[in-house]
């Protein structure tokens, strides 16, 4: 099964400046359940669409673009080319809670990154490293209400790798939901779990709970792929049954809607005809429905789009408008 490709790049250095004066701005609600204590999902005003649209303003796609994409709520992807990671998570996660709104954010820098498809490939130069990034990730966020979707295809790339890498793996991630718990009690973590088409339900209900998902609120699915909402919740639920039949317990999950209005075509890069899905809310069938892929960034030198994976590519985002 080809893998997906991730987006490497989160906010912007004056967007990231103007939101560090927010830090010491509070909440506009008491501490608990993410979802309760805010009002409604956080915009990036700094997205990969907006910047976009704002140095093209007389290009005949950016009105769609615009509209359709660059409002819209949707994640940030952290990915370990920040400075101070703590920082970055901070004064995103301080904006957001200025701003009363809930802010999703993507952790992705795992030792071997997209091992199995390599175009996204990097992360962490060794466990150690890795280990640091996370605690500063989890840190900077500290109190303040967040969802965490935990990288990305880590689970699913196991495939690929060794028993003993295998081992490795989900110690770092077991690791990292420690960090969350202890630094960031008011953040959602979501491990994530692949998508329909990629690994079967048991054998990632058993790689879940490896991973330490029975102390996370709970797992992610479809990441940058296409799947239908429908097919997801029969994925997520099977997961959930086996996770019950084998271990006692099930969890919560996310689904990645950005570009599953018109499902997949058996394609992951670029593929022709997808659109654009429903947009950030609570329940549709799982816990929420989220654009955690940016709709428009390339998955790759490959399908529609000549762009390396992350880059911005205002034809693919108008064709998502459109579906064409």
């Amino acid at each position: 099964m080809p893998r997906r490709l991730r987006t490497p790049a989160v906010v912007s250095a004056a967007g990231l400046a103007a939101a560090v004066t927010l830090l010491a701005a509070p909440a506009a609600h008491a501490a608990g359940n993410p979802f309760s204590s805010t009002n409604g999902f956080y915009v990036n005003p700094d997205n990969s669409a907006a910047v976009w649209a704002a140095a093209h303003p007389t290009d005949g796609r950016e009105a769609a673009i615009e509209s359709a994409i660059a409002t819209k709520p949707d994640a940030v992807w952290f990915t370990g080319g920040e400075s101070a990671i703590g920082t970055s998570t901070g004064a995103y996660v301080g904006a957001a809670a200025y701003s009363d709104k809930l802010p999703v954010l993507v952790a992705y820098d795992i030792p071997d990154r997209d091992v199995c498809a390599g175009q996204s490939s990097g992360g962490a130069s060794s466990d150690a490293a890795y280990d640091t990034w996370i605690g500063g990730f989890a840190g900077g966020i500290a109190s303040r209400p967040a969802l965490v979707i935990l990288e990305p295809d880590a689970l699913a790339d196991e495939s690929c790798m060794t028993a003993s890498q295998i081992s490795d793996r989900d110690g770092l991630l077991n690791n990292a939901i420690t960090q969350f718990t202890n630094q960031s009690p008011n953040t959602y973590v979501y491990l994530d779990a692949g998508n329909p088409g990629w690994i079967p339900a048991a054998t990632m209900a058993s790689e879940l709970n490896a991973a330490g998902l029975n102390r996370a609120h709970g797992f992610s699915l479809n990441v940058s792929n296409f799947y239908t909402v429908a097919q997801n919740t029969a994925y997520g639920n099977q997961i959930n049954a086996d996770l019950q039949a084998s271990y006692g317990y099930t969890k919560p999950y996310v689904v990645d809607t950005s570009r599953d209005a018109n499902g997949s075509n058996g394609q992951w890069c670029n593929p022709q005809g997808r659109k654009l899905g429903a947009t950030d809310q609570q329940g549709g069938g799982a816990e929420a429905l989220l654009w955690i892929k940016t709709p428009g960034e390339s998955d790759g030198d490959c399908g529609t789009s000549s762009d390396p994976a992350g880059t911005f590519d205002p034809q693919v985002a108008y064709d998502l408008v459109y579906g064409y």
